[in-house]
Protein backbone atom coordinates (compact mmCIF):
# COMPACT_ATOMS: atom_id res chain seq x y z
CA UNK A 1 0.00 0.00 0.00
CA UNK A 2 1.38 3.39 -1.13
CA UNK A 3 0.55 7.03 0.58
CA UNK A 4 0.73 9.80 -1.65
CA UNK A 5 0.63 13.35 0.03
CA UNK A 6 0.09 17.07 -1.12
CA UNK A 7 0.29 20.48 0.61
CA UNK A 8 -3.14 21.59 1.21
CA UNK A 9 -4.99 23.54 -1.87
CA UNK A 10 -3.41 26.79 -1.67
CA UNK A 11 -5.56 29.73 -3.13
CA UNK A 12 -8.92 30.76 -2.19
CA UNK A 13 -8.45 34.41 -3.27
CA UNK A 14 -11.45 34.50 -5.46
CA UNK A 15 -13.38 33.50 -2.37
CA UNK A 16 -11.75 36.32 0.51
CA UNK A 17 -12.43 38.91 -2.16
CA UNK A 18 -16.12 38.19 -2.46
CA UNK A 19 -16.45 37.91 1.39
CA UNK A 20 -14.40 40.73 1.74
CA UNK A 21 -17.07 42.97 -0.71
CA UNK A 22 -19.64 41.42 1.38
CA UNK A 23 -18.11 42.18 4.39
CA UNK A 24 -17.99 45.79 3.76
CA UNK A 25 -20.95 46.31 2.35
CA UNK A 26 -23.25 44.75 5.17
CA UNK A 27 -21.44 46.63 7.48
CA UNK A 28 -22.29 49.52 6.28
CA UNK A 29 -25.87 48.70 5.62
CA UNK A 30 -25.99 47.44 9.40
CA UNK A 31 -25.23 50.67 10.73
CA UNK A 32 -27.24 52.73 8.85
CA UNK A 33 -30.25 50.54 9.01
CA UNK A 34 -29.73 50.61 12.51
CA UNK A 35 -30.18 54.35 12.70
CA UNK A 36 -32.99 54.16 10.69
CA UNK A 37 -34.51 52.03 12.71
CA UNK A 38 -34.37 54.03 15.74
CA UNK A 39 -34.90 57.32 13.74
CA UNK A 40 -38.41 55.84 11.90
CA UNK A 41 -39.36 52.98 15.03
CA UNK A 42 -40.23 50.59 12.20
CA UNK A 43 -40.23 46.93 13.22
CA UNK A 44 -39.40 45.89 9.71
CA UNK A 45 -36.51 48.23 9.63
CA UNK A 46 -34.67 46.94 13.25
CA UNK A 47 -35.15 43.25 11.40
CA UNK A 48 -33.28 44.34 8.46
CA UNK A 49 -31.04 45.64 10.81
CA UNK A 50 -30.51 42.71 12.79
CA UNK A 51 -30.16 40.51 9.27
CA UNK A 52 -27.68 43.33 8.06
CA UNK A 53 -25.37 42.66 11.52
CA UNK A 54 -25.88 38.53 11.21
CA UNK A 55 -23.97 38.81 7.85
CA UNK A 56 -21.60 40.83 8.67
CA UNK A 57 -20.62 38.57 11.77
CA UNK A 58 -20.60 35.81 8.90
CA UNK A 59 -18.20 37.46 6.99
CA UNK A 60 -15.87 37.27 9.39
CA UNK A 61 -16.73 34.05 10.06
CA UNK A 62 -16.29 33.27 6.82
CA UNK A 63 -12.92 34.46 6.79
CA UNK A 64 -11.42 33.23 9.56
CA UNK A 65 -12.89 29.57 7.72
CA UNK A 66 -10.80 30.75 4.87
CA UNK A 67 -7.57 31.79 6.80
CA UNK A 68 -7.47 28.22 9.05
CA UNK A 69 -8.44 25.89 6.47
CA UNK A 70 -5.35 26.57 4.33
CA UNK A 71 -2.87 25.29 7.40
CA UNK A 72 -0.79 22.43 6.85
CA UNK A 73 -0.97 19.51 7.99
CA UNK A 74 0.67 18.35 11.25
CA UNK A 75 0.48 15.34 13.64
CA UNK A 76 -2.98 16.29 15.16
CA UNK A 77 -4.04 16.65 11.94
CA UNK A 78 -2.40 14.13 9.21
CA UNK A 79 -5.02 14.83 6.41
CA UNK A 80 -5.21 19.05 6.57
CA UNK A 81 -7.35 21.29 8.04
CA UNK A 82 -9.71 21.72 5.30
CA UNK A 83 -12.66 20.68 6.76
CA UNK A 84 -12.21 23.69 9.37
CA UNK A 85 -14.17 25.84 6.50
CA UNK A 86 -16.86 23.90 6.95
CA UNK A 87 -17.15 24.69 10.63
CA UNK A 88 -16.81 27.43 10.36
CA UNK A 89 -19.59 28.23 8.06
CA UNK A 90 -21.83 25.71 9.59
CA UNK A 91 -20.63 28.81 12.36
CA UNK A 92 -22.20 31.28 10.18
CA UNK A 93 -25.76 29.66 9.16
CA UNK A 94 -26.25 28.91 13.24
CA UNK A 95 -26.00 32.62 13.03
CA UNK A 96 -27.99 33.58 10.36
CA UNK A 97 -31.14 31.87 12.52
CA UNK A 98 -30.25 33.67 16.25
CA UNK A 99 -28.69 36.38 15.65
CA UNK A 100 -31.36 37.62 12.21
CA UNK A 101 -33.97 34.92 12.33
CA UNK A 102 -34.68 35.19 15.92
CA UNK A 103 -34.51 39.10 16.46
CA UNK A 104 -36.86 39.16 13.33
CA UNK A 105 -39.50 37.06 14.68
CA UNK A 106 -39.40 38.92 17.83
CA UNK A 107 -39.59 42.18 16.08
CA UNK A 108 -42.43 41.23 14.23
CA UNK A 109 -44.55 39.29 17.17
CA UNK A 110 -44.15 42.71 19.30
CA UNK A 111 -45.06 45.02 16.14
CA UNK A 112 -48.56 42.79 15.91
CA UNK A 113 -48.95 42.03 19.58
CA UNK A 114 -47.97 45.82 20.80
CA UNK A 115 -49.65 48.73 20.30
CA UNK A 116 -49.27 50.28 17.08
CA UNK A 117 -47.45 53.69 16.86
CA UNK A 118 -46.87 55.84 13.92
CA UNK A 119 -43.82 55.90 11.50
CA UNK A 120 -41.62 58.74 12.00
CA UNK A 121 -39.62 60.08 8.49
CA UNK A 122 -40.68 57.34 6.26
CA UNK A 123 -38.65 59.06 3.86
CA UNK A 124 -35.46 57.69 5.96
CA UNK A 125 -35.97 54.33 5.59
CA UNK A 126 -36.52 54.40 1.87
CA UNK A 127 -33.59 56.47 1.06
CA UNK A 128 -31.84 53.41 3.67
CA UNK A 129 -33.67 50.99 1.79
CA UNK A 130 -32.33 51.71 -1.84
CA UNK A 131 -28.95 52.50 -0.60
CA UNK A 132 -28.86 49.21 0.55
CA UNK A 133 -30.30 47.51 -2.28
CA UNK A 134 -27.29 48.71 -4.29
CA UNK A 135 -25.00 47.73 -1.89
CA UNK A 136 -26.36 44.65 -1.50
CA UNK A 137 -26.55 43.93 -5.18
CA UNK A 138 -23.26 44.88 -5.77
CA UNK A 139 -21.93 42.14 -3.38
CA UNK A 140 -24.55 39.49 -4.77
CA UNK A 141 -23.25 40.34 -7.89
CA UNK A 142 -19.42 39.94 -7.08
CA UNK A 143 -20.71 36.28 -5.01
CA UNK A 144 -23.00 35.37 -8.24
CA UNK A 145 -20.41 35.76 -10.47
CA UNK A 146 -17.80 33.57 -8.89
CA UNK A 147 -20.37 30.81 -8.68
CA UNK A 148 -21.47 31.21 -12.00
CA UNK A 149 -17.52 31.38 -13.15
CA UNK A 150 -16.66 27.93 -10.94
CA UNK A 151 -20.39 26.11 -12.11
CA UNK A 152 -19.13 26.54 -15.92
CA UNK A 153 -15.99 24.57 -14.71
CA UNK A 154 -17.45 22.13 -13.47
CA UNK A 155 -20.25 21.86 -16.39
CA UNK A 156 -22.93 21.90 -13.92
CA UNK A 157 -26.43 24.26 -13.79
CA UNK A 158 -26.23 26.74 -11.35
CA UNK A 159 -29.05 25.16 -8.90
CA UNK A 160 -26.79 22.06 -8.99
CA UNK A 161 -23.43 23.66 -8.05
CA UNK A 162 -25.18 25.85 -5.18
CA UNK A 163 -26.04 22.15 -3.88
CA UNK A 164 -22.95 20.05 -4.26
CA UNK A 165 -20.40 22.77 -4.26
CA UNK A 166 -17.26 21.72 -1.39
CA UNK A 167 -16.72 25.43 -1.39
CA UNK A 168 -19.54 26.63 1.30
CA UNK A 169 -17.78 30.74 1.70
CA UNK A 170 -18.85 31.96 -2.22
CA UNK A 171 -22.29 29.64 -1.86
CA UNK A 172 -22.64 31.30 1.83
CA UNK A 173 -22.49 34.67 0.26
CA UNK A 174 -24.75 34.45 -2.27
CA UNK A 175 -27.61 32.78 -0.26
CA UNK A 176 -27.36 36.06 2.15
CA UNK A 177 -27.12 38.52 -0.20
CA UNK A 178 -30.35 37.11 -1.93
CA UNK A 179 -32.36 36.76 1.28
CA UNK A 180 -31.04 40.40 1.82
CA UNK A 181 -32.40 41.61 -0.99
CA UNK A 182 -35.43 39.85 -0.69
CA UNK A 183 -35.91 40.84 2.68
CA UNK A 184 -35.22 44.90 1.89
CA UNK A 185 -38.17 44.60 -0.78
CA UNK A 186 -39.89 42.80 2.18
CA UNK A 187 -39.29 45.80 4.47
CA UNK A 188 -40.09 48.40 1.91
CA UNK A 189 -43.79 46.73 1.30
CA UNK A 190 -44.18 46.84 4.85
CA UNK A 191 -43.28 50.16 5.65
CA UNK A 192 -45.52 52.03 2.30
CA UNK A 193 -48.20 49.85 3.80
CA UNK A 194 -47.53 50.82 7.58
CA UNK A 195 -47.70 54.07 6.36
CA UNK A 196 -50.49 54.01 4.16
CA UNK A 197 -52.98 52.17 6.20
CA UNK A 198 -51.75 53.39 9.95
CA UNK A 199 -51.55 49.83 11.00
CA UNK A 200 -48.29 48.66 12.37
CA UNK A 201 -49.33 44.87 11.74
CA UNK A 202 -47.99 45.34 8.34
CA UNK A 203 -44.53 46.33 9.36
CA UNK A 204 -44.84 43.20 11.85
CA UNK A 205 -45.64 41.13 8.88
CA UNK A 206 -43.26 41.94 7.01
CA UNK A 207 -40.80 40.91 10.17
CA UNK A 208 -42.05 37.88 9.99
CA UNK A 209 -41.35 37.12 6.87
CA UNK A 210 -37.97 38.31 6.82
CA UNK A 211 -37.32 36.31 10.05
CA UNK A 212 -38.98 33.08 8.09
CA UNK A 213 -36.77 33.88 4.88
CA UNK A 214 -33.09 34.15 7.16
CA UNK A 215 -34.37 30.58 8.65
CA UNK A 216 -34.91 28.87 5.38
CA UNK A 217 -31.61 30.21 4.29
CA UNK A 218 -29.72 28.99 7.77
CA UNK A 219 -31.38 25.56 7.29
CA UNK A 220 -30.18 25.08 3.36
CA UNK A 221 -27.04 26.80 4.91
CA UNK A 222 -26.59 23.94 7.77
CA UNK A 223 -27.79 20.95 5.77
CA UNK A 224 -24.70 21.33 3.12
CA UNK A 225 -22.01 21.74 5.64
CA UNK A 226 -23.56 19.05 7.25
CA UNK A 227 -23.39 16.90 4.67
CA UNK A 228 -19.71 17.98 4.21
CA UNK A 229 -18.71 17.16 7.98
CA UNK A 230 -20.05 14.01 8.27
CA UNK A 231 -17.84 12.30 5.39
CA UNK A 232 -19.41 13.17 2.41
CA UNK A 233 -17.61 11.69 -0.26
CA UNK A 234 -16.21 13.30 -3.96
CA UNK A 235 -18.19 14.01 -6.66
CA UNK A 236 -19.64 11.18 -8.44
CA UNK A 237 -18.76 12.05 -11.94
CA UNK A 238 -15.28 12.15 -10.72
CA UNK A 239 -15.25 9.10 -8.61
CA UNK A 240 -16.70 7.27 -11.98
CA UNK A 241 -13.69 9.06 -13.88
CA UNK A 242 -11.31 7.87 -10.56
CA UNK A 243 -12.66 3.77 -11.05
CA UNK A 244 -12.20 4.11 -15.30
CA UNK A 245 -8.89 5.48 -15.03
CA UNK A 246 -7.78 2.72 -12.48
CA UNK A 247 -8.86 0.33 -14.15
CA UNK A 248 -6.98 1.14 -17.31
CA UNK A 249 -3.62 1.02 -16.01
CA UNK A 250 -1.84 -2.09 -17.36
CA UNK A 251 -0.39 -3.32 -14.18
CA UNK A 252 -4.31 -3.52 -12.83
CA UNK A 253 -6.94 -6.24 -13.63
CA UNK A 254 -9.26 -5.05 -11.24
CA UNK A 255 -10.67 -2.40 -9.15
CA UNK A 256 -12.13 -4.11 -6.31
CA UNK A 257 -12.96 -1.19 -4.42
CA UNK A 258 -13.24 2.50 -4.37
CA UNK A 259 -13.82 4.95 -1.78
CA UNK A 260 -13.40 8.54 -1.72
CA UNK A 261 -13.74 11.81 0.98
CA UNK A 262 -13.93 15.03 0.70
CA UNK A 263 -11.04 16.05 2.81
CA UNK A 264 -11.32 19.97 2.50
CA UNK A 265 -12.36 22.49 -0.59
CA UNK A 266 -10.43 20.93 -3.51
CA UNK A 267 -9.15 18.21 -1.65
CA UNK A 268 -10.19 14.60 -2.31
CA UNK A 269 -8.53 11.30 -0.39
CA UNK A 270 -8.96 7.99 -2.47
CA UNK A 271 -8.91 4.89 -1.29
CA UNK A 272 -8.58 1.92 -4.10
CA UNK A 273 -8.12 -2.14 -3.28
CA UNK A 274 -7.21 -2.87 -6.60
CA UNK A 275 -6.66 -6.20 -8.11
CA UNK A 276 -2.62 -6.45 -9.34
CA UNK A 277 -1.52 -8.51 -12.66
CA UNK A 278 -0.49 -12.06 -11.01
CA UNK A 279 2.63 -12.17 -13.01
CA UNK A 280 3.82 -9.13 -10.71
CA UNK A 281 6.41 -9.34 -8.30
CA UNK A 282 6.28 -7.94 -5.01
CA UNK A 283 8.60 -5.24 -6.10
CA UNK A 284 6.61 -4.80 -9.23
CA UNK A 285 3.45 -4.22 -7.39
CA UNK A 286 5.22 -1.72 -5.10
CA UNK A 287 6.46 0.62 -7.63
CA UNK A 288 3.55 0.15 -9.56
CA UNK A 289 1.05 1.48 -6.54
CA UNK A 290 3.61 4.33 -6.08
CA UNK A 291 4.00 5.40 -10.46
CA UNK A 292 -0.46 4.88 -9.80
CA UNK A 293 -0.53 7.18 -7.27
CA UNK A 294 1.62 9.46 -8.64
CA UNK A 295 -0.29 9.38 -12.06
CA UNK A 296 -3.67 9.73 -10.58
CA UNK A 297 -2.55 12.96 -8.78
CA UNK A 298 -1.53 14.24 -11.96
CA UNK A 299 -4.62 13.17 -13.55
CA UNK A 300 -6.92 14.46 -10.89
CA UNK A 301 -5.82 17.94 -9.09
CA UNK A 302 -8.69 17.72 -6.61
CA UNK A 303 -7.02 14.49 -5.34
CA UNK A 304 -4.54 15.31 -2.55
CA UNK A 305 -4.21 12.11 -0.48
CA UNK A 306 -4.26 8.21 -2.28
CA UNK A 307 -4.11 4.91 -0.88
CA UNK A 308 -3.77 1.59 -2.54
CA UNK A 309 -4.32 -1.59 -1.31
CA UNK A 310 -3.63 -4.70 -3.38
CA UNK A 311 -6.17 -7.55 -3.17
CA UNK A 312 -7.45 -10.16 -4.76
CA UNK A 313 -10.55 -9.70 -6.72
CA UNK A 314 -12.60 -12.78 -5.65
CA UNK A 315 -11.68 -11.96 -1.95
CA UNK A 316 -15.34 -12.86 -0.65
CA UNK A 317 -14.71 -10.37 2.20
CA UNK A 318 -14.15 -7.49 -0.03
CA UNK A 319 -16.67 -8.14 -2.46
CA UNK A 320 -19.26 -8.45 0.42
CA UNK A 321 -18.51 -5.18 2.20
CA UNK A 322 -18.33 -3.64 -1.50
CA UNK A 323 -22.23 -5.02 -1.58
CA UNK A 324 -23.39 -3.96 1.16
CA UNK A 325 -21.91 0.13 0.68
CA UNK A 326 -23.00 -0.01 -2.80
CA UNK A 327 -25.52 -2.66 -3.63
CA UNK A 328 -25.49 -5.74 -6.17
CA UNK A 329 -25.45 -3.22 -9.37
CA UNK A 330 -22.19 -1.44 -8.05
CA UNK A 331 -20.98 -4.09 -7.10
CA UNK A 332 -21.24 -6.11 -10.12
CA UNK A 333 -20.20 -3.27 -12.30
CA UNK A 334 -16.98 -2.75 -10.34
CA UNK A 335 -16.41 -6.36 -10.72
CA UNK A 336 -16.74 -6.30 -14.50
CA UNK A 337 -13.50 -4.25 -14.70
CA UNK A 338 -11.49 -7.77 -14.87
CA UNK A 339 -13.43 -8.64 -17.86
CA UNK A 340 -12.54 -5.01 -19.49
CA UNK A 341 -15.60 -3.26 -18.76
CA UNK A 342 -15.75 0.12 -17.89
CA UNK A 343 -16.36 0.73 -13.77
CA UNK A 344 -18.93 2.25 -13.30
CA UNK A 345 -20.41 3.65 -9.40
CA UNK A 346 -23.71 5.50 -11.19
CA UNK A 347 -26.42 4.17 -13.83
CA UNK A 348 -25.99 7.38 -15.51
CA UNK A 349 -22.93 8.08 -18.13
CA UNK A 350 -19.63 8.02 -17.34
CA UNK A 351 -17.38 11.01 -18.80
CA UNK A 352 -13.51 10.01 -19.07
CA UNK A 353 -10.80 11.54 -16.58
CA UNK A 354 -10.18 14.27 -19.20
CA UNK A 355 -13.65 15.60 -19.08
CA UNK A 356 -13.97 15.80 -15.24
CA UNK A 357 -14.18 19.62 -13.95
CA UNK A 358 -11.61 20.05 -11.82
CA UNK A 359 -11.48 22.82 -9.12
Amino acid sequence: MTTQQTAPAAGGGESTLTVLVALGANAAIAVAKAVAAVITGSAAMAAEAAHSVADTVNEVFLLVALRRSTRAADPDHPFGYGQVRYFWSLIASVSIFVTGALYSAYEGLEALLGESHELTSPLVSYVVLGVSFVLEGVSWLRGLKQVRGEAREQQLSLRRFLRANDDPTATTVVYEDSAALVGLVLAAVGITLHELTGSGVWDGVASLLIAALLALVALRLGRSNMRLLTGAGADRRMVRSIAAWLAQRREVDAVVDLLTLQLGTDQVLVCARLDFDDDLVVADVERAAVRIGEDLKRAFPDVAEVFLEPVPGDDPEVRQRVRDRYGDVIADRLAGTSTGASPRLDPSAQPSAAEVPHR
